[in-house]
């Protein structure tokens, strides 16, 4: 299963985000829950970096089944809006998933 936890801080802004394990819906290489988790995860680190112009801090575990992105500080606000943007729509993507393939992906909000 894959087990997504995102980090919020006192004013409900997303600080971080780790997603670990693998989904196990089907064969390495057709499992559309892994690929569609990964898509929305990596599009979104991806968006932040080529959009906002910042890098976030990133973690990734050597077999694709570990992913951590630690949002920036010291940023400027406009900028961190954005981000926070970015990162609210892919929770809705991912929770999109999670609808249909409760069973192979869970989503946790602390």
């Amino acid at each position: 299963m894959i087990k997504v936890t995102i980090n919020r801080n006192e004013h409900n802004k997303i600080t971080a985000f780790e997603m670990s394990g693998h989904a196990d819906f089907a064969k390495h290489g057709q499992d559309i829950v892994c690929a569609g988790a990964s898509a929305v995860s990596f599009g979104t680190v991806n968006a932040i970096i080529a959009l906002c112009k910042i890098t976030p801090e990133i973690e990734q575990g050597s077999d694709g089944g570990y992913l951590r992105c630690t949002i920036p500080t010291n940023i400027d606000s406009s900028v961190f809006e954005k981000i926070q943007l970015l990162l609210e729509g892919m929770i809705v993507s991912l929770q999109t998933i999670e609808r249909d393939y409760g069973k192979y992906i869970k989503i946790h909000i602390k």
